[in-house]
């Protein structure tokens, strides 16, 4: 009897494991999927980017208070009289400010080799460092009982930021190809981008009052521990053989120079210098002008992220029906950006002061939504078709911004005053806004004209298309000289639409 029931539990076992296997490897072939794989690299991207935003922001609420304590015991240790109380104040500022700033500034040294070294690696293993950097940063966040520690950290997220950043937004440009998809799959990503940076202060500063400062960061960092688990289950950036044949992408410096790009990474700039110049200066003014409350003063911004996800909504979805008008939602992301900071200053109220934030947080989302997935298409019809030094001219754009948020806005609130401030920085989107209609000729330019599509029998792939257009250069003679140069231009830098060019299409395969 006692044979015969280990024999049944023998067998059961075997069909537990029998049926664990087959569900394992239905799950691999499900992963196989090109469908499913961009979904779950999206989610992996979106999931990275959170985390950035959300370690970005989460300090706010928690560092002041954590060096206020330390200050407060080193003077209690050494006796300090008032007037070294009120120094040491003073200091503490600008301890914060260079703290705050210090994650942009590393971000905004490394981007230009991070995004040669995407172009030369791919955007696995550069995502997979980043995620690395990020848990490493956000562990000695969680543990540092100092200032310069806290400094190490925030400097080091800015260099894993550098990496995620740029190659996740990267990858996203090139597993979606079609114009459509990108703007949506992008449109997606600035969501979790806002949600990070909006919901972090609240998030950080619940759990620093009710279960110490460790505990925020290490949350987000079994959050950053798990997505990179996820990134080398899905992805294997380790075995991935494909990144051996990989083409050469146009240098960061060329792309720097080329006016459209740099019109794009311009205007990316200056629709985030009024979010990164009020994050540090308007808790402030609440307090002095309306008597906010703390819990106001934390919550202020946290409506504004309705209204973003609705910026992103219906940008989609206007660049759906009208894919040429790309420049048009940017512009007009410019002038909502710079009408709303006008208002900042007049609002007296906590609900007043509300719908001007929500405007310049819609505004921003017109425009991000609007020219990032038109610098990979810049790339597309006037490069090689390689995203990491693109958009690591994006995310230099926003470092700047916010490199010199911290620093610079306080010293331009105590010289000139919060008015003179918010009234400087509506203006300037607003006279910026024109410089977008230099792109309206780039956004009539049809994805069908691109190079990749004109050279390439089968949809575009991404990232490899480059490969086949060398292959293909010898078959399409006049078309191109090289796979790094672009097709015959015009003296606006245009693709020549010519008769050779029509009578060879009419008589190849059709392109849809």
């Amino acid at each position: 009897m006692e044979s015969d029931g280990s024999a049944g539990l023998a067998k059961s076992a075997a069909l537990k494991l029998s049926e664990m296997g087959e569900r394992t490897k239905q799950l691999g072939s499900a992963m196989q999927d090109p469908d499913r794989q961009r979904r779950l690299i999206l989610v992996i991207v979106c999931v990275a980017l959170l985390l950035d935003n959300m370690l970005y922001m989460v300090i706010v609420p928690i560092i002041p208070d954590y060096l206020a304590d330390l200050e407060s015991e080193q003077a209690a240790r050494v006796h300090a009289n008032s007037s070294l109380g009120r120094a040491n104040r003073d200091d503490l500022d600008i301890q914060i400010g260079v703290l705050f700033a210090s994650k942009a500034i590393l971000q905004l040294m490394v981007n230009p080799l991070s995004g040669t070294f995407i172009d030369r690696v791919g955007y696995d293993i550069p995502l997979l460092i980043g995620l690395l950097v990020m848990f490493v940063s956000t562990c000695i966040f969680a543990f540092a009982e100092n200032y310069a520690t806290l400094f190490a950290a925030r400097s080091l997220q800015g260099l894993g930021s550098a990496f995620a950043d740029t190659s996740g937004i990267a990858m996203i440009a090139d597993k979606y190809t079609e114009e459509a998809e990108r703007s949506r799959a992008l449109g997606i990503a600035l969501a979790f981008i806002s949600f990070g940076s909006l919901v972090a202060p609240p998030f950080g500063g619940i759990l620093y009052e009710f279960a110490g400062k460790r505990v925020p960061f290490i949350v987000l960092a079994s959050v950053c521990l798990a997505d990179g688990f996820l990134l080398l289950t899905v992805i294997k950036p380790f075995s991935n053989r494909t990144r051996e044949n990989m083409p050469v992408g146009t240098p960061i410096y060329r792309l720097m120079i080329d006016p459209y790009i740099a019109v794009v990474a311009g205007a990316l700039t200056v629709c985030n210098i009024p979010l990164a110049f009020l994050e540090p200066t308007i808790a402030n003014w609440m307090e002095n002008t309306m008597n906010a409350t703390k819990w106001e003063m934390g919550l202020i911004w946290l409506p504004a992220f309705f209204p973003h996800v609705l910026g992103v909504y219906v940008t989609v979805r206007l660049a759906a029906k009208y894919p040429d008008l790309q420049w048009f939602y940017g512009a007009l992301g410019m002038v909502i950006i710079g009408a709303s900071s006008c208002t900042v200053p007049a609002c007296k109220t906590f609900g007043q002061l509300m719908f001007p934030l929500c405007g310049i947080c819609f505004g921003i989302a017109l425009v991000d939504t609007a020219l990032l997935p038109t610098l990979a298409f810049l790339v597309d019809v006037r490069h090689v078709s390689v995203y990491g030094s693109v958009y690591a001219i994006a995310d230099i754009s926003y470092s700047v911004a916010y490199a010199m948020g911290p620093v610079v806005a306080g010293q331009i609130v105590h010289n000139l005053g919060f008015v003179q401030l918010n009234l400087g920085m509506g203006l300037v989107n607003v006279l910026y806004a024109p410089a977008l209609l230099l792109l309206r000729c780039v956004c009539q330019l049809k994805p069908s004209y691109s190079e990749r599509n004109v050279l390439l029998e089968e949809g575009p792939t991404g990232l490899y298309d480059t490969i086949r257009m060398e292959e293909r250069k010898l078959k399409r003679k006049g078309l191109c000289a090289t796979t790094t140069n672009a097709c015959p231009v015009d003296e606006n830098g245009f693709f020549e639409r010519s008769k050779s060019y029509s009578e060879e299409e009419s008589s190849g395969p059709e392109f849809t």
